[in-house]
C-alpha cells in the first residue's frame, strides 16, 4: 500500500495507475479537506469482491476455512483430471 497527497496523484496519475495495476496492489490518496479515497486495478478488486462474495454465506465460510486447514495440515488428495 501507498499513500500519496492529492496533488502527487494528480501529477503522477499515469505512474500511480500503471503502480497500482502492476503490483496487484493499492494506493490511499489523502485529501486535505475530504475524505481520503483508493486507487485500485480492476484485477484487485474484482479478487475482493469475489472473496466477499464467498465469505457472504456463514456455511461456504465455514467450509473454505475447514478446506484451508486441511490443505495446512496436509490432508489432501491428488487426482488425475479428467480428459474431454
Amino acid at each position: 500500500m501507498q499513500v500519496v497527497n492529492f496533488t502527487e496523484a494528480r501529477n503522477n496519475l499515469k505512474r500511480l495507475l500503471d503502480d497500482v495495476v502492476d503490483d496487484a496492489d493499492y494506493t490511499v490518496i489523502n485529501r486535505r479537506d475530504s475524505a481520503d479515497a483508493v486507487v485500485m486495478g480492476l484485477d484487485y478488486f474484482n479478487g475482493i469482491m469475489e472473496t466477499l462474495h464467498l465469505l457472504e454465506s456463514p456455511a461456504n465460510a465455514k467450509h473454505l476455512m475447514e478446506s484451508i486447514a486441511q490443505y495446512r495440515e496436509g490432508q489432501t488428495k491428488n487426482k488425475d483430471l479428467l480428459d474431454d
